[in-house]
């Protein structure tokens, strides 16, 4: 669509994503100056239609935005009253004290939290502040100017044809160009992909890794509630060789987050992560909650755990890489929006700078500096070695090991492991399935555990089918050739919203893809043992619709 003419308009800076990162920066861009012209594209039909995350959020990010949060009614309404730590075995569970845990696992002043509601409420500030925020407006191409820097973005084409091609009623779309762009568009979005490419900025740091993380939302009997309630556990369904674990909070209204997140470094290509968070609401502990309650929402995102050492250089000429499309999460902590928040902060205080004195389409040096040696790099630097601990000694040798890094780095500010490598990607850390043995799954019983699809509709997942396939195959006979005859096909597990299948069709094996059921959580782009798969933006508005999570 390069060709195609398009009418622009200029902004001094333009945000992607308004998720915790990309409201951050608008905020704080407005509270520099005024009279600047700031515009936030979202995907999402509304603010927070796309947000998914546990979530007990570290208000440090949004105390240094907004300090009077909680007269303004922030949805921080819920802080954190216990914490709980439990290893699991299949009909039992061992407590972990809260003593023996490293003092930055502690959550006494966080706040469980909706994040979808939280940025909802980020852009009401926002907008009040004179911020333009456009949702339904997907960034599916970046322009850039004669120089190589960046320009701007291509939002709201709808209408293409199904093969992609412009037709009668093809809404072209507009460029929207600033003097810095921001891409706020969370984890492995489409267009930090292309850039993080264009410029090598991940030419000095460690291979990205992630973990897929699954959500409901269930209203639990009155009596099984406790309200401010935080509880983790590792161990059973997914044993010790796989990394990963879950989060149950305890919010208001009776209801609970009940979620599960699987570290994409696994070997075997039969296992299967939706089925892993089906079955561990069997564990006696949490069927007990859950038994006469009722599931009233399913989401699913990819995470971000690389840490600290895979932080790629997140500013480049005419743009920035804010949140999780810069991979902040802090894993042991199972925290990123506070760091999101922190990033738009630093991000939006150095192209201020730039801004008043005169600079556009530069490279924002001062904002790089700023998040690895600010509260972000201050954060994510103590927990560096818990990532690759686990992967190479699994979550039993990573708690262990990691917990005693994260206390002896405590005490005495250094670490003697150093800085440890990541090793493998996701992808390349799939094995071949003639080296593992198909597991077996129970079948969902429909009152604690669902099938796939009937999940996903509880995601109010939408998307307009006469448009083009937003999952893209680099070659088509892969799926076929290579990834089921080597590795059993394992998109067809991998995907927690069943987007991917394999049929017969005249006797033959043939791939499908189911687009409407995506939630956008980025695991195929990510776990494709062949990286054969490349996801890109539908058109804006579709995807899911989380209405609290």
């Amino acid at each position: 669509m390069a060709e195609v003419e398009r009418e622009a308009m200029e902004y001094d800076v333009v945000i992607v994503g308004a998720g915790p990162a990309g409201l951050s920066a608008a905020i704080r861009l407005k509270q520099l100056d005024a009279d600047l012209d700031v515009v936030v594209l979202e995907k999402g039909s509304e603010v927070g239609a796309h947000i998914l995350s546990g979530a007990v959020l570290d208000p440090s990010g949004l105390d240094r935005l907004i300090p009077d949060w909680k007269d303004k009614g922030a949805p921080l309404n819920v802080p954190v009253k216990e914490d709980n730590f439990y290893v699991l075995g299949e009909s039992g569970e061992v407590r972990i004290p809260n003593f023996v845990m490293p003092p930055l696992m502690n959550n006494h002043g966080n706040y469980i939290v909706s994040m979808g509601n939280v940025c909802r409420w980020m852009a009401e500030q926002a907008e009040e502040m004179g911020v333009e925020i456009f949702p339904g407006m997907a960034c599916s191409e970046l322009v850039y100017n004669d120089d190589g820097s960046l320009k701007g973005v291509v939002a709201g084409v709808f209408g293409l044809e199904p093969d992609g091609s412009i037709g009668e009623g093809t809404e072209p779309g507009m460029e929207l160009h600033g003097k810095y762009v921001f891409l706020s568009e969370g984890v492995r979005g489409s267009l930090s992909k292309e850039v993080i490419a264009k410029y090598d900025l991940a030419a000095n740091c460690d291979v990205p890794k992630f973990g897929l993380g699954m959500k409901e939302i269930w209203e639990v009997d009155p009596e099984k509630h406790n309200e401010g309630e935080v509880t983790h556990t590792m161990g059973w369904p997914l044993g010790f060789g796989n990394g990963g674990g879950s989060f149950v909070y305890h919010l208001d209204n009776n209801q609970v987050y009940v979620g599960y997140i699987v570290d994409l470094n696994y070997k075997n290509p039969y296992l299967f992560p939706y089925m892993e968070f089906q079955r561990f609401k069997h564990h006696p502990k949490i069927a007990e909650l859950l038994e006469g309650g009722k599931r009233v929402a399913y989401g699913a995102r990819a995470v971000t755990k690389g840490g600290f050492q895979s932080i790629p250089q997140v500013a480049f000429p005419g743009g920035a890489l804010l949140g999780c499309s810069a991979g902040l999460v802090n894993l042991p902590r199972i925290k990123g929006n506070h760091n999101a928040m922190h990033s738009g902060i630093e991000a939006a205080e150095a192209a201020h700078e730039a801004i008043k004195a005169g600079r556009a389409g530069d490279t924002l040096d001062a904002y790089d500096t700023a998040l690895r040696t600010g509260p972000v790099g201050k954060d994510l630097k103590i927990v560096r070695n818990v990532a690759p601990l686990n992967g190479k000694l699994g979550p039993l040798g990573g708690l262990a090991i990691g917990g005693f890094d994260m206390w002896f780095q405590t005490i005495f500010r250094f670490s003697l492991l150093g800085t440890l490598k990541h090793g493998k990607t996701d992808a390349a850390a799939t094995e071949t399935a003639d080296k593992h043995k198909p597991i077996d799954y129970p079948k969902p019983d429909g009152k604690l555990s669902f099938d796939r699809l009937t999940n996903v509709s509880f995601s109010m997942t939408n998307h307009e089918e006469s448009q083009p396939c937003h999952l893209h195959l680099k070659d088509d006979k892969v799926p076929v050739e290579v990834n089921l005859a080597k590795y059993a096909g394992p998109s067809a597990r991998y995907c927690p919203a069943g987007v991917y299948e394999f049929v017969e069709k005249d006797g033959k094996p043939e791939f499908v893809i189911n687009f409407q059921n995506c939630v956008h959580c980025k695991t195929c782009d990510i776990k494709d043992p062949s990286q054969n798969i490349n996801w890109v933006t539908p058109q804006g508005g579709d995807g899911p619709n989380y209405p609290n999570m």
